[in-house]
């Protein structure tokens, strides 16, 4: 009988891609993925190393798991991912019924050591300081059949003093524009309809090769792949956001008007310590123009409270850089000690009430403007791309869910006609909501789609899932970066 596989995720979007990877190599060697509610025969954790406790989550489940596999013959469990990478020593010396260790740069290598543990019965440990193998080489088994997120580049050359995913994801490599391209089209063929380029710091793309308008050619080009419907992508760093991606954004009619656009503090004294190179007037600048490129476009950030140094002038002034801004939502973190950063050893460490304190001013200020920002929503005719499973309570309010171009969720009445994931439907937003959008009335347009068929036919040969996801909880790839701290952006 085939070995069955469950790989549980934690962390950002490279991490969830990888774990895509991983379930491909996986059942390209034979394994199966396990059908839900049984135990697998191969547990991976693809672990994310960015929050200060990330180590106690992994030691917690790989202790809930050790009884579990004491009476479960053959059973093994291979720990990747960031934190592997971070701690390759101390993981098999603290859960010694661990079987292989495998780091950020050689996911390729986990069916070969699965094997070699199993024969050898002894723990496996590999790492390696730099990328073996473009993930994007890999088999893939990816989690949804109209959406797919598409790497251009790993690594990140930045040196941001609170973030540790360049020394655990090595020095940017970029993939060349035509295999970037060949695989949307492959994807596009098999009944993909939006894909997210993805990177740490995905407008510097073009670094490796010299081309400093490598992205924005990028973002035109997939504007002439016929089917290709949406284009997203994430993150860009503000210091290296130019005006040639804004142009190809607004000029290409596949690009989404969303954007992420990371700011971390509105402080300028800040964001030096935090070797973040632009400042408040330049990000402000980003903004402005975005939005006379794109007046529709809706603008998301990730903001850090309670940087070291941080005083109540330097908050004041992220509370100012909010209000011009006018985000849609913001992803809104209290800083915390990053074992392995520069920042962690910084003396001036703010107290943790008054991190607090600032944290929810914050969360009240964001909260406020994204609710201003939604009920302005109102009235407006949206296509909707129907998602699954983003409507948590879908079945009890008899809607349906999905995404509009600039990304917002909207709660939709189900129309008559047959809907299925991946097929448009239009409709007239009557209530903007905090987080969300509703349209309760009468659905004005059902269009079926390539990837609604795509949905259809997976469905017709059902497999359970092989990924699951730990917290924060992503879906498919059109929601916003669920864990935007661990990219370099």
């Amino acid at each position: 009988m085939s070995r069955t596989y469950e790989v549980r995720t934690y962390g950002c979007q490279m991490n969830v891609h990888d774990s895509e990877r991983l379930s491909g190599l996986l059942e390209d060697a034979g394994y199966l993925s396990v059908p839900e509610g049984e135990q697998a025969d191969v547990v991976v954790f693809n672990t994310c190393a960015v929050r200060e406790n990330a180590d106690n989550k992994l030691y917690g489940n790989l202790g809930h798991l050790a009884p579990v596999k004491a009476r479960t013959p053959g059973m093994q469990i291979a720990v990747g991912g960031c934190l592997a990478q971070k701690d390759r020593d101390t993981i098999t010396r603290k859960a010694p019924w661990v079987d292989v260790v495998f780091g950020t740069h050689n996911i390729g290598s986990l069916p070969v050591l699965l094997e070699r543990a199993r024969v050898a019965e002894e723990a496996q440990v590999e790492i390696l300081e730099s990328l073996e193998v473009f993930p994007s080489t890999l088999p893939t088994r990816r989690e949804s059949p109209y959406a797919a997120w598409v790497s251009v580049s790993v690594g990140c050359n930045n040196t941001c003093t609170f973030c540790i995913v360049p020394s655990l994801r090595g020095k940017e490599k970029d993939r060349r524009p035509g295999e970037i391209l060949a695989e949307i089209e492959a994807l596009v063929a098999e009944g993909v309809s939006e894909i997210t380029l993805l990177g740490q710091n995905v407008n510097a793309y073009g670094v490796e090769f010299g081309d400093r308008q490598a992205f924005s050619r990028l973002l035109r080009a997939c504007g002439d792949i016929a089917g290709l419907e949406r284009v997203r992508f994430t993150s860009p760093h503000p210091a290296e956001f130019t005006d040639d991606v804004i142009a190809a954004m607004a000029e290409t009619p596949n690009v989404m008007p969303s954007l992420h656009m990371p700011l971390q503090s509105g402080s300028d004294k800040v964001l030096r310590a935090m070797r973040r190179s632009y400042r408040s007037t330049k990000f402000l600048g980003i903004i402005s123009k975005v939005r006379q490129a794109i007046p529709d476009a809706a603008i998301t950030t990730d903001i850090i409270v309670g940087f070291p140094g941080e005083t109540e002038e330097d908050f004041a002034e992220t509370l100012r850089v909010v209000r011009e801004s006018r985000f849609s939502s913001a992803f809104t973190f209290q800083y915390s000690k990053r074992p392995g950063t520069p920042a962690a050893t910084l003396t001036d460490q703010v107290a943790p009430e008054v991190v607090a304190d600032r944290y929810a001013r914050l969360t009240e200020l964001v909260n406020e403007i994204a609710w201003a920002e939604n009920r302005a929503q109102e009235g407006r005719v949206l296509d909707v791309m129907v998602a699954e499973g983003e409507g948590r309570k879908d079945a009890a309010t008899r809607r349906l869910s999905g995404r509009a171009p600039d990304n917002r969720l909207v709660h939709f009445a189900s129309p008559a006609a047959e809907v299925r994931p991946g097929d448009v439907v239009t409709v007239r937003v009557s209530r903007g909501a905090p987080h969300y959008l509703e349209a309760d009335g009468d659905a004005l347009a059902v269009r079926r789609t390539r990837s609604g068929d795509a949905w259809q036919a997976r469905q017709a040969a059902p497999a359970s899932t092989g990924v699951s996801l730990g917290m924060p909880t992503i879906g498919t790839p059109p929601p916003l970066p669920a864990a935007p701290a661990c990219s370099a952006s």
